[in-house]
């Protein structure tokens, strides 16, 4: 590999492990037009194993706004990334998957946490595996599909 293949590798990896941050933070701040932009205009998501849709990247921003209400606090760790650059010729080609691990904290909204005030402790957990799919596109790398794959999830009542 050339010293310019390598140096376009790294920054295909920085790139895309910055797109997959941009994407828990979309969700986590509750920014679907963010969201929307991480996606080519064809992206799809599957959020079925853990009890949500599949669908395209419209569809799943509004199911996700509208599901994501009943959550005040929410915070995705994603972790464990493997970046795989597709390969053309012994350079690096304009599609990738990333497969990685989360652990996403959340607290139910609910009387005591209405109006801003009661505990902010998380009440609801659910963790498992990201499989996402990018495109290099001309406005940089953009998710082709996010696919939830949940492997456990815990919800436990206040001690209040």
């Amino acid at each position: 590999m050339t010293q310019r293949a390598e140096h376009s590798t790294v920054m295909d990896r920085l790139a895309l492990d910055d797109l997959i941050t941009g994407y828990a933070i979309a969700v986590d701040d509750g920014d679907w037009p963010g969201y929307r932009a991480l996606f080519t205009p064809d992206g799809r998501a599957d959020y079925r194993s853990a009890g949500g849709i599949e669908g395209g990247v419209e569809e799943i921003a509004a199911w996700l706004g509208e599901m994501l209400q009943h959550f005040v606090i929410r915070q995705h760790l994603i972790v464990n990334r493997r970046i795989t650059l597709a390969r053309r010729d012994g350079a690096p080609g304009d599609a990738a998957s990333v497969q990685a691990d989360y652990l996403n904290p959340m607290r139910l909204a609910g009387p005591a946490t209405e109006g801003g005030g009661g505990p902010t402790a998380p009440n609801y957990t659910c963790a498992g595996r990201y499989e996402f799919t990018a495109r290099r596109t001309a406005e940089g790398w953009r998710l082709t599909g996010v696919v939830v794959h949940e492997k456990w999830r815990e919800v436990w009542a206040d001690s209040e």
